[in-house]
């Protein structure tokens, strides 16, 4: 799994996966690796109808299948963003101690798929889907309750490159455009310099080339910023457990523990990061693009 880009051809006609088969097979000598396919499902809390609890707005929740992963975005507009808290203990404008439950986005990764309904329905939790399978969906095979199916094929372009297109069609039969998936595969992590707004230009390039020549194609490019992803990657427990390391830290310096000729410069050692793009993190990212995107055209 390499370095990945998203982006997404709004006003696809119904044949446009069929021009891009046709401009990878023919002008790029690729070849087709296999299916593309993805589901996703929204939900609304029904908390705010409980007798006695007044909320400004309610809670929503995403799930997008992926293979053998379901990732889950879960947003409480009442919570605060991770930023806002980082921010406010830096002026001093939270109280000592102050840590939140959750930030206001917090994103899962479940398995097998089916389990978190199973949850929801072992807990009697309040969440509902926004939406439920019409009888032509069904009829179609698709999955009970689900919003819309990203359905679309692979393609490999020499030894480089993978190439994920698929139609976004609604459990009505309502197409909605296209979303591509660009896959670089010899860089496993995020090491060339992005543009401003967080795309590559290896990747876009290669995007662009894989569209049709179309007139009044409308394409946009899917990004997401670093805070964002802060967010929704955040930790309780390895948050917990690193500042305690630090408070154990402060207090060895205090007692003089640490006061050896041969510990030195341990400051400088780089933290781990988990890979952003390999394995499971590659396909939690672009999972949480793709929400993101239908998210913000409305179409969620």
């Amino acid at each position: 799994m390499g370095l990945t880009g998203l982006a997404r051809w709004i006003n696809a006609p119904s044949d446009g996966l069929l021009a891009i088969r046709k401009n990878i097979l023919e002008n790029h000598n690729g070849v087709v690796k296999g299916p593309w396919n993805l589901a996703v499902k929204s939900y609304r809390s029904t908390l705010t109808q409980t007798p006695g609890i007044h909320l400004p707005s309610e809670r929503t929740m995403f799930t997008l299948q992926m293979y053998d992963n379901v990732f889950v975005l879960l947003e409480d507009p009442l919570a605060p963003t991770r930023a806002d808290v980082v921010q406010a203990i830096a002026d001093k404008a939270a109280p000592p101690n102050f840590h939140p439950t959750h930030y206001r986005s917090t994103f899962l990764t479940l398995n097998p798929p089916g389990a978190l309904e199973q949850l929801l329905a072992q807990i009697k939790a309040r969440w509902v889907p926004v939406r439920q399978t019409t009888t032509n969906a069904t009829q179609r095979g698709q999955t009970s309750g689900h919003q819309l199916l990203i359905e679309g094929s692979v393609f490999g372009i020499g030894t480089d490159w993978l190439v994920r297109a698929g139609i976004v069609t609604m459990t009505g039969g309502d197409m909605k455009g296209m979303l591509l998936e660009a896959e670089y595969l010899p860089l496993p992590g995020l090491n060339i310099g992005p543009a401003a707004d967080g795309t590559s230009e290896l990747l876009s390039n290669l995007l662009t080339s894989v569209l049709p020549n179309v007139p009044d194609a409308k394409t946009v490019a899917v990004t997401i910023s670093e805070a964002q992803w802060e967010d929704v990657l955040w930790d309780r427990e390895e948050e917990e457990k690193a500042q305690k390391e630090v408070a154990q830290a402060k207090e060895r310096e205090i007692n003089g523990e640490d006061d050896d000729v041969f510990v030195y410069g341990v400051e400088d050692i780089p933290v781990k990061r988990r890979g952003d793009w390999t394995g499971v993190d590659r396909d939690r990212r672009s999972a949480f693009l793709i929400i993101g995107a239908l998210k913000s055209e409305g179409i969620l």
